[in-house]
Protein backbone atom coordinates (compact mmCIF):
# COMPACT_ATOMS: atom_id res chain seq x y z
CA UNK A 1 0.00 0.00 0.00
CA UNK A 2 1.01 3.57 -0.69
CA UNK A 3 0.49 6.64 0.82
CA UNK A 4 1.49 10.22 -0.47
CA UNK A 5 2.14 12.76 2.37
CA UNK A 6 4.45 15.34 3.72
CA UNK A 7 7.59 14.06 5.84
CA UNK A 8 9.98 15.94 8.07
CA UNK A 9 13.08 16.38 5.70
CA UNK A 10 15.44 15.97 8.90
CA UNK A 11 13.25 11.84 9.24
CA UNK A 12 14.29 10.93 5.74
CA UNK A 13 17.70 8.51 5.51
CA UNK A 14 19.79 9.09 2.57
CA UNK A 15 22.35 5.91 2.88
CA UNK A 16 24.01 6.04 -0.44
CA UNK A 17 25.74 8.93 -1.40
CA UNK A 18 24.81 10.79 -4.15
CA UNK A 19 26.62 14.52 -6.19
CA UNK A 20 23.98 16.15 -7.41
CA UNK A 21 23.82 18.25 -10.54
CA UNK A 22 23.51 21.72 -8.99
CA UNK A 23 21.99 23.35 -12.16
CA UNK A 24 19.16 21.05 -12.19
CA UNK A 25 19.09 21.28 -8.07
CA UNK A 26 18.87 25.81 -8.71
CA UNK A 27 16.22 24.57 -11.63
CA UNK A 28 13.86 22.37 -9.20
CA UNK A 29 14.32 25.23 -6.07
CA UNK A 30 13.13 28.25 -9.06
CA UNK A 31 9.94 25.70 -9.76
CA UNK A 32 9.34 24.65 -6.46
CA UNK A 33 9.70 28.11 -4.89
CA UNK A 34 7.01 29.27 -7.78
CA UNK A 35 4.51 26.14 -7.95
CA UNK A 36 5.31 24.24 -5.60
CA UNK A 37 7.19 20.85 -5.31
CA UNK A 38 4.49 18.51 -7.86
CA UNK A 39 5.93 15.84 -7.80
CA UNK A 40 6.62 13.21 -4.94
CA UNK A 41 9.83 11.33 -4.09
CA UNK A 42 9.63 7.69 -3.28
CA UNK A 43 10.44 6.61 0.36
CA UNK A 44 10.68 3.55 1.92
CA UNK A 45 8.97 2.86 5.64
CA UNK A 46 11.15 0.25 7.50
CA UNK A 47 9.85 -0.08 11.19
CA UNK A 48 8.72 3.23 11.31
CA UNK A 49 12.06 5.01 9.73
CA UNK A 50 11.80 7.04 6.02
CA UNK A 51 14.76 5.62 3.80
CA UNK A 52 15.12 7.92 0.27
CA UNK A 53 16.57 6.65 -2.19
CA UNK A 54 15.46 8.71 -5.11
CA UNK A 55 14.22 12.28 -5.46
CA UNK A 56 17.66 13.39 -4.57
CA UNK A 57 17.92 16.68 -6.74
CA UNK A 58 13.80 17.59 -5.45
CA UNK A 59 15.09 16.74 -1.56
CA UNK A 60 18.59 18.66 -2.14
CA UNK A 61 15.91 21.79 -3.47
CA UNK A 62 13.11 21.40 -0.71
CA UNK A 63 16.25 21.55 1.99
CA UNK A 64 18.03 24.08 0.66
CA UNK A 65 14.78 26.28 -0.03
CA UNK A 66 14.52 25.92 4.05
CA UNK A 67 11.53 23.71 3.85
CA UNK A 68 10.91 21.80 6.60
CA UNK A 69 8.59 19.21 5.03
CA UNK A 70 8.51 17.25 1.78
CA UNK A 71 6.01 15.29 -0.17
CA UNK A 72 6.54 11.95 -0.33
CA UNK A 73 5.28 8.48 -1.80
CA UNK A 74 5.59 6.27 1.08
CA UNK A 75 5.57 2.78 1.09
CA UNK A 76 6.06 0.68 3.28
CA UNK A 77 8.35 -2.65 3.10
CA UNK A 78 10.25 -4.96 5.77
CA UNK A 79 14.06 -4.84 6.29
CA UNK A 80 14.49 -7.23 3.73
CA UNK A 81 13.33 -4.92 0.66
CA UNK A 82 15.83 -2.14 2.18
CA UNK A 83 18.77 -4.64 2.30
CA UNK A 84 18.32 -5.35 -1.69
CA UNK A 85 18.02 -1.78 -2.01
CA UNK A 86 20.97 -1.42 -0.05
CA UNK A 87 23.27 -3.87 -2.19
Amino acid sequence: MVRVQEIPLDQIRRPLPRTNDQEKVKALMASIAEIGQQEPIDVLEVEGQYYGFSGCHRYEACQRLGQETILAKIRKAPKSVLKMHMA
